[in-house]
């Protein structure tokens, strides 16, 4: 929101302004350079001997827009001008709205955190008043604070505005303003700032408001007197807690990299060359949009969703389907839209959808619910130009609707199948390295061939019982123990073998393989 732009809307005669924003003092701030290049020729007589001519009646001053500030605890005050303490006896809201409507000055009256009394009728008919009044004395209203829902008989005498962020050169402007501080507080020590550490911290707060880019600078800096690497980690975590406040997404700290995930061959190469599109290294090439997954249960999809976020060097966000819908209409699409509105803010990221088939499906008793869910999460998906990768991840296909299916919506949808033998061999591998277990790799080809039809999965959960096994015999976990363990397991494929080679088979010829 800037200066600029709350002229605009002065002088276009809204008589109600609202402002969502839990930065009051950058609200203000804006609000105050927007009233002061609103300013009127004033005539100003000339002073006695002034060579000025007298019948041009004194010089032309200009004087700004008159500017007030109300809140429930000082009442109103002027902020332009000094004028003396707060006008305590306006304090309530009803005698505020009576002074504005009364008066004949001219001016912007920004009322902080007014949105609780907005339910009262007799609010709400004075805010009426004074709008429709306008004509005879130029009273603007400005609603500031962090959500305001504006009745529906005051929706066409109002025009919303949004505070613009800080661009990239603002917010390192103000983490070196806080390093300043902490050596003026500190005068015999210099901040050690690590140059790659401070472009990241820069970057990772793109999305935070003024106010909250200098908290989280002080936090980084004032704890050692340093700007590094592991700072890094720590902004990511505190920035996500401050915008993520619907509890709908999770800021997940573990990714994977590529050493993590066995197999996947086709998945990590089409990943690696978007690495260049996707961190602005290649400006010329359009960031990808995401990827859909597809894949037998237990095959990799969700560690793949990790691995993304590991490939890219960003942070992962994961969005929890179960938490998006409420009893009340309209608010599953809310909660969606203010999710998604913080991964805008949170970008770059990696945003995991899990199991988006049980998010996404329409059902005959949800209201339509999940049609205008899914209706939201298109369009923003086909309009975002944030740097925001999207992993989606699916079992059943048949639950997804066409309109998420179709190609475009995605960059590419992957389908991932139970592991071949190569693969099955690597995630032997990495999954007994991992838990200590040395294999040589006659005995891994010999495991691998014996759990064919294991999903990635299932190899993991038989090496985790062959440990069980081992501690219960007080010996050491060998391939023996995980032989018995492949013999004794029923993979999905068996317990459930119709409906896994039915998936099969459909993805068959539809679907890129991710292996």
């Amino acid at each position: 929101m800037p200066a600029n732009d709350l002229v605009v809307l002065l002088r276009s005669r809204v008589p109600i302004i609202v402002v969502e924003s839990r930065d009051e003092a950058q609200v203000l701030k804006a609000l105050a350079a927007a009233c002061a290049l609103l300013s009127a020729p004033v005539r100003v007589p000339a002073a006695p001997g002034s060579t000025m001519n007298p019948a041009a009646g004194g010089a032309l001053a200009r004087s700004g827009l008159p500017l007030f500030q109300w809140t429930v605890t000082d009442g109103l005050k002027r902020l332009d001008v000094q004028l003396g303490p707060p006008q305590r006896m306006l304090a309530e809201p009803p005698d505020v709205l009576k002074h504005i409507r009364a008066t004949t000055l001219a001016g912007a009256y920004a009322l902080l955190d007014f949105h609780p009394y907005l339910r009262d009728p007799t609010i709400v008919r004075l805010l009426k008043d004074i709008a429709q009044d306008y004509d005879r004395s130029a009273r603007t209203v400005v609603l500031i604070g962090y959500e305001i829902e504006i009745p529906h008989e005051l929706e066409h005498l109002t025009a919303r505005v949004e505070l613009a962020l800080p661009n990239r050169n603002e917010r390192r402007q103000r983490v070196e303003e806080v390093a300043r501080q902490w050596m003026r507080a500190n005068p015999r020590q210099a901040v050690r700032i690590d140059a790659r550490a401070l472009e990241l911290l820069v970057e990772n707060m793109s999305g935070l408001s003024a106010a909250d880019t200098q908290r989280l600078a002080r936090k980084a800096i004032y704890e050692h007197g340093a700007i590094q690497l592991s700072d890094v980690p720590m902004v990511m975590r505190a920035k996500y807690e401050m915008l993520n406040h619907g509890g709908v997404l999770r800021y997940e700290p573990d990714t994977a990299q590529l050493s993590d995930v066995g197999g996947l061959v086709n998945l990590k190469a089409w990943l690696q060359k978007r690495c260049a599109a996707f961190d602005g290294s290649a400006p010329e090439l359009d960031a990808p949009k995401g990827v859909l997954l597809l894949g037998v249960q237990g095959c990799g999809k969700s560690l793949a969703a990790r691995a993304c976020a590991g490939i890219f060097n960003i942070p992962l966000l994961r969005l929890d389907c179960s938490a998006l819908y409420d009893k009340y209409v309209g608010e599953s699409e809310r909660n969606l839209r203010e999710s998604l509105a913080s991964a805008d803010a949170l970008a770059p990221c990696v945003l995991w959808i899990d199991e988006i088939e049980k998010g996404f499906a329409a059902g005959d008793n949800d209201g339509g619910a999940a049609r205008r869910v899914l209706g939201a999460f298109l369009t923003w998906l086909a309009e975002k130009s944030t740097r925001v990768f999207v992993v989606a991840t699916a079992n059943d296909i048949t639950a997804l609707p066409p309109e998420l299916v179709r190609k475009g919506r995605f960059d590419e949808i992957f389908f991932v199948d139970l592991p071949g033998l190569n693969t099955r061999t690597e995630i032997l591998r990495i999954q007994a390295a991992r838990r200590g277990i040395a294999l040589d790799a006659a005995t891994l080809g010999v495991l691998a061939r014996e759990c064919e039809g294991f999903s990635g999965a299932e190899i993991e959960q038989a090496i985790v019982a062959a440990l069980y096994s081992a501690h219960a015999k007080h010996s050491v976990p060998n391939a023996q123990l995980l032989q018995s363990e492949i013999a004794a397991t029923r993979p999905l494929a068996v317990v459930m073998a119709e409906s896994v080679s039915a998936l099969r088979e459909w993805a068959k010829d539809r679907t890129v393989p991710a292996d």
